[in-house]
């Protein structure tokens, strides 16, 4: 395979991100296709089985299969092999297609910063986004120290990298709660960098086993000349805490730019005290409906309250959410307040709404919370293959 024969995950990425038409045509089976693929602005995916070429082939119609796809063709499949003869076989065929290199795996591991254009006091505030998931962290750099917002594992040298670039000195690695979607990277920090790691406090009433610095509403963690103070918002997890930094708000799981924090992922991982015989708030649809009225209670009391100009810098980000100049995703407060429905429906509305419409479960969400609360192991091939695939961490806005 030749360089004019494949492009990278990075590239296939920057071609998306620049608004170009992108052809995808992806090998893999159809619930594979369905549950997880390559989306976007421009890009229009089909799913056609390999085991169809190899028949078109005999045929001589492989040029048939794909006539209804625009080209050039980015053939994609698990890991990049089979692809690369699918696209070989449509080029013998005079169709112009090229393999994604690495394929699904190779995408997962595109990992991109942008700096925040907003005005974040006296920090400086990076975007890390994960395209392949849609998840967002953060780092935060003053005063020559660096802390990362709801770290991936699979990306913590990047983060020591980075922060070494910028001169800083990674000393905190804060998760704004246990999460179900990815693996967290803030042990790995601490391993790496000699970080702090900061949990929200309720994590320990969800069986959390490692060591680590628990933070609570009101609570402030210094980073250089800057801190961020903790707003305790139960609603997707019991946790759960917002960050705020001067006029920015990470909000972490608890809202979206498109929607709002599902409330049904807390049943993944027992309580450490009271065993497997006591469920915790989040378990079942009484659960859920429980944290669901909880995030109603948070959002109205808690968030909506901050000024209009405040800055939300959400946890992750959806297919139909847009980037802004400075090319991150975030939204001023009153916006989202404007336009998401969900935020307008009263507290019984809101709860139905939650509950109704809650997407799949986030794929090995049970090992990932007992991973992220120390109760399971994972080697790092094991981490990186257990969280591929969508987060499926919000539900959608009522509209």
């Amino acid at each position: 395979m030749s360089a004019d024969d494949a492009i990278s995950p990075e590239q296939l990425h920057e071609r998306i991100r620049g608004g170009e038409s992108v052809s995808v045509l992806d090998l893999r089976d159809r619930d594979e296709f369905e549950t997880w693929r390559i989306d976007g602005p421009g890009v229009d995916a089909a799913q056609i089985p390999e085991m169809r070429f190899v028949q078109a082939e005999i045929n001589g119609t492989t040029a048939e299969l794909v006539e209804d796809l625009g080209e050039p063709i980015v053939a994609v499949c698990a890991r990049g092999a089979a692809s690369d003869e699918i696209a070989e076989q449509l080029r013998d065929a005079g169709v112009d297609a090229v393999n994604l290199a690495e394929g699904m795996n190779g995408w997962a591991r595109v990992y991109v910063r942008e700096a925040f254009g907003a005005d974040a006091g006296d920090a400086d505030v990076y975007q890390y986004r994960r395209p392949a998931s849609g998840c967002l962290s953060y780092m935060v750099v003053s005063g020559g120290e660096a802390a990362v917002i709801d770290p991936l594992r699979a990306f913590a040298d990047r983060y020591v990298e980075d922060a070494r670039d910028l001169g800083a000195d990674l000393v905190a690695a804060v998760d704004t709660h246990v999460h179900a979607d990815h693996v967290s990277g803030a042990r790995a920090l601490a391993d790496a960098a000699d970080a702090e790691v900061w949990l929200p406090a309720g994590a320990k009433e969800r069986g959390l086993a490692f060591d680590a610095t628990l933070y609570d509403d009101g609570e402030r963690i210094a980073v250089g000349d800057a801190a961020l103070e903790a707003i305790h918002a139960p609603g997707h997890t019991s946790e759960l805490c917002v960050l705020q930094l001067d006029a920015v708000l990470f909000s972490g799981d608890a809202l979206f730019l498109g929607g709002v924090g599902r409330p049904d992922l807390e049943s993944a991982a027992p309580r450490a005290a009271e065993g497997r015989a006591a469920a915790p708030r989040g378990k079942g649809a009484d659960g859920a409906r429980g944290l669901a009225a909880d995030l109603y209670d948070t959002l109205h009391e808690r968030v909506l309250g901050l000024p209009e100009t405040t800055l939300v810098a959400p946890g992750h980000y959806g297919d139909a959410d847009e980037a802004g100049e400075d090319g991150t995703f975030a939204a001023r407060l009153g916006d989202l307040a404007d336009r998401l429905d969900a935020l307008s429906l009263d507290r019984e509305a809101f709860v139905e709404f939650t509950v109704e419409n809650l997407p799949p479960r986030p794929a090995n969400h049970e090992r990932i919370v007992a991973t992220n609360l120390g109760r399971d192991e994972l080697a790092d091939d094991e981490a990186f293959e257990v969280e591929l695939g969508p987060n499926n961490c919000a539900v959608a806005d009522a509209d």
